[in-house]
């Protein structure tokens, strides 16, 4: 059985809710476990998280999970840019694969709920890497 570890942002918490259950759904579908979810303030405090989960011996992989809402300045796109190349650079650092299941930039609220999907997406990706990579 494939273990997961999961980052979920608490930021625009009522849309990252049904991502993280929409993930925790997929993995059971798939036979994997989510061995342990780590919290965080937001999007761009996943990479530490991310980090730690995958220092961690029993963490096959992980998925982060959260929402970037649109405002009247560029802080989304900066966040959500910030974060992802951190956390590629964790993955190939840590040689884990870290899946992004993050909505935004340019994303209303309204698109952001349409989109909790992301959350069995991020897992989906994760358990096809581990399947995949060598």
């Amino acid at each position: 059985m494939r273990t997961l570890g999961v980052v979920v942002a608490q930021f625009n918490r009522a849309v990252t809710e049904g991502m993280e259950a929409s993930a925790a759904e997929a993995a059971e579908e798939r036979g994997a476990e989510v061995g342990r979810t780590i919290p965080v303030p937001g999007v761009y405090d996943a990479p530490l998280a991310a980090d730690r989960l995958a220092r961690q011996g029993d963490i096959d992989a992980i998925c982060v999970l959260g929402a970037v809402i649109e405002g009247d300045t560029e802080h989304d796109r900066v966040i959500t840019e910030a974060s992802a190349r951190s956390l590629s650079a964790v993955s190939i650092d840590r040689d884990t694969p870290i899946t992004l299941g993050v909505t935004g930039p340019g994303m209303s609220s309204a698109e952001a709920r349409e989109r909790v999907d992301k959350g069995r997406e991020a897992v989906e990706g994760a358990l096809s890497l581990l399947e995949e990579l060598p």
